[in-house]
């Protein structure tokens, strides 16, 4: 598997320069990955920006490549975001993962009325971290330009405002139209999931008041951790992205 790392103070590079990386980035790729000199390996700075080149010295403090190609990218237009219900066990923390992995572009913390995981106070911070942490590592195992963005926690009048700008699309299992029959507008669009025991009457009462649509994942009823996923899977290919 190739080499992948961020660095994401870079911001310009050229062939022939030299690209380092220093840290905790560089002290895991020299003593756990134990990337040698000589080998070929990628940096991005999880903003498009990626350089490709051999290493040309290698310590924990720091490793040092020497670009020999430069490629950059554009964000994905329309964009795709998905607001996760909190959930317990981990499971909105696998389902940020998968999501990144697949190539979602940003995530939405969404404190659900049925979220058994509260983020409340020093959590709140905490638990923004951990996302944070968790879309920059799926985005160096999948090599991705873009690291996706880690929005605030939000409540369900803030996930409705969305819909004023967005293509809101709400999983739901009892919901008429199939994901496979949202045609893309241009908009960008918010995928919500709900938590372990679904999403309150109230909220979907709200959400499609607001403006939202109410989808669903064929006839089966899906894991939290799973239907984001899942459905960016759906949304990739009718983007074209697949």
């Amino acid at each position: 598997m190739a080499h992948f790392y961020l660095n994401e103070e870079l911001t310009e590079a050229a062939v022939g320069g030299r690209v380092s990386v220093t840290g905790q980035e560089a002290r895991h790729a020299v003593t756990v990955s134990r990337i040698a000199v000589g080998e070929s390996i990628s940096v991005g700075n999880g903003a498009g920006l990626v350089v490709s080149g051999a290493v040309v010295s290698a310590e924990p403090s720091e490793f040092v490549v020497e670009v020999a190609s430069v490629e950059r990218s554009e964000p994905n237009s329309p964009a795709v975001w998905l607001a996760q219900a909190l959930a317990k066990g981990d499971r909105d923390e696998y389902a940020v993962q998968q999501a990144t992995e697949l190539g979602v572009d940003g995530v939405i913390p969404w404190a659900a009325q049925r979220s058994i995981v509260k983020w409340e106070g020093a959590r709140i911070r905490k638990g923004h971290d951990r996302w944070t942490a968790i879309v920059r590592e799926a985005s160096k195992q999948s090599m991705r330009t873009w690291i996706p963005e880690v929005g605030d926690l939000a409540s369900t009048v803030v996930l409705a405002a969305l819909a004023a700008d967005t293509r809101l699309l709400v999983l739901e299992p009892t919901a008429q139209t199939p994901i496979t029959a949202v045609e893309p507008d241009g908009r960008d669009v918010v995928l919500v999931v709900g938590p372990e025991g679904g999403i309150a009457p109230s909220e979907l009462s709200r959400l499609e008041g607001a403006g939202a649509t109410l989808v669903r994942l064929g006839d089966t009823i899906l894991r939290t951790s799973s239907a984001g996923p899942a459905a960016i899977a759906v949304l990739n290919a009718q983007l074209g992205r697949w």
